[in-house]
């Protein structure tokens, strides 16, 4: 038994959400996230909450019942509260500026780096750190997995972009003999 699946999304105030062909679409205003099942479990919208079924009883149906609980949910709180990553920039001249739709990025590189930024996201740069935001947990990640890998840490120096959360494991230079 999925201990994820099991629980209940509680729907916020102002929230729609609606089945349609294993199709879960919840919406807020006037955004909206579909959430499609491919009908592989149950799904219910009753007082207030989304409640998830077993349709068989194989592991993957119990692995589907608990991954499109969490798909859902994130969709709800995504819509609710959003989602945010932040990243740091270090390194000397390494910097960052948001520049109409594109963040320019000065990596060290001997040119500048210039990633577009998806719709339905917004990035901010206060002094070296880098803001992800969106309602879209997937998308967010993924945003701030492409920048990190623009200039990943090096663990000598620490030189790079990172998560602001991220420790990384310093090693020893070169020692004399």
């Amino acid at each position: 038994m999925s201990r994820i699946g099991k629980k209940a999304i509680q729907i916020p105030a102002g929230m729609e959400v609606t089945v349609n062909n294993g199709v879960i679409t919840v919406k807020k205003g006037s955004q909206s996230i579909d959430v499609e099942t491919h009908n592989r479990v149950g799904v219910e919208v009753a007082n207030g909450a989304i409640n998830f079924t077993l349709v068989g009883e194989t592991s993957q149906d119990k692995a589907y019942w608990g991954t499109y609980r969490s798909l859902t949910n994130n969709a709800v709180e995504g819509l609710n509260k959003g989602f945010s990553k932040s990243l740091e920039i270090n390194g000397v001249g390494y910097r960052a500026a948001v520049k109409g739709k594109v963040l320019e990025l000065q990596l060290g590189y001997s040119h500048p780096i210039n990633y577009d930024i998806p719709q339905g996201l917004e990035i901010t740069v206060e002094k070296n750190i880098i803001t992800v935001k969106g309602s879209s947990k997937q998308q967010v990640g993924q945003a701030a997995a492409i920048i990190r890998g623009f200039r990943k840490p090096e663990p000598y120096k620490g030189k790079g972009v990172k998560y602001t959360d991220e420790h990384i494991v310093r090693k020893a230079g070169k020692t004399a003999k």
